[in-house]
């Protein structure tokens, strides 16, 4: 399903010019519950790698460019655990399988990375910028005449976790962001059930998408019901359009009518 333009929504994933864009894996995860008493089985590495096979089984031999990670790959603020090293190291090796290059964006979970990152040679960015092509391309058809500006045109990857410098912003169309792990509840009869899902809105008049996370041991934050982390999302969400991921990817219209 088409989120706006050539942003296309592949189950957890967003696909756009031969860019794959994923959040929030969370490595680790259990781990860290375990370490804290919780007794959950270690089953989300495996559930990873079936969902990404899917993934790419659904973009049917579409050109990948880049898979970007948009923050916090692993879990475990000031450490690497076991775990983590294992299974970020193998879903690494399994992405760049997939495509030419696989370009970390560092989330607030990310603070010791590098250590792994540079196992497999692998960036670490505070942000990606990426020309919109399509938009640069429509503008410059309308304005033959003119001299077209692509840098306005761009779209900005970064975590969410803080708004950056103006000038970053400036020059950023869309904005795409994780770090909520947004989810939404939906009521059939007495039952409601809780779904990972994608927002679409404006932050100052820019386009902003939230992804969802791949973590699959929780679904997220339930948007309507809980308190917003993301300083992105410090605004009425009304207007923004829900997408919900289930089976396949679902049009819910706007927030203020799921309420």
């Amino acid at each position: 399903m088409k989120v706006m333009n050539n942003i296309e929504i592949i189950d957890l994933g967003l696909y756009f010019d031969g860019n794959l864009v994923f959040s929030d894996f969370h490595i680790g995860y259990e781990e860290a519950l375990n370490k804290e008493g919780i007794l959950v089985p270690r089953f989300q590495f495996e559930s990873i790698i079936k969902r990404l096979d899917k993934i790419f089984l659904k973009l049917n031999k579409k050109k990948i460019d880049k898979i970007i990670i948009n923050g916090d790959i692993k879990h475990e603020f000031g450490t690497i655990s076991e775990q983590e090293w294992r299974h970020t190291l193998r879903l690494l090796d399994y992405l760049l399988k997939k495509c030419d290059e696989v370009v970390l964006i560092k989330g607030n979970h990310d603070t010791i990375l590098g250590p792994i990152a540079e196992k497999r040679n692998v960036k670490v960015l505070d942000y990606y910028l990426i020309s919109n092509k399509k938009i640069s391309i429509k503008k410059e058809a309308l304005n033959k005449n003119k001299k077209i500006d692509n840098k306005k045109n761009e779209i900005l990857i970064i975590h969410g976790d803080k708004v950056p410098d103006e000038n970053l912003l400036k020059n950023a169309d869309t904005i795409i962001i994780g770090h909520e792990h947004p989810a939404v509840s939906i009521k059939e009869g007495p039952r409601a059930e809780l779904f990972k899902c994608f927002l679409k809105g404006k932050y100052q008049r820019k386009n902003l998408i939230v992804q969802p996370s791949f973590n699959l041991v929780t679904e997220g934050t339930d948007v309507i019901k809980e308190e917003l982390l993301s300083p992105f999302l410090k605004q009425n969400l009304d207007d923004f359009e829900v997408y919900v991921v289930a089976d396949k990817v679902y049009g819910f219209g706007r927030l203020k009518n799921m309420k």
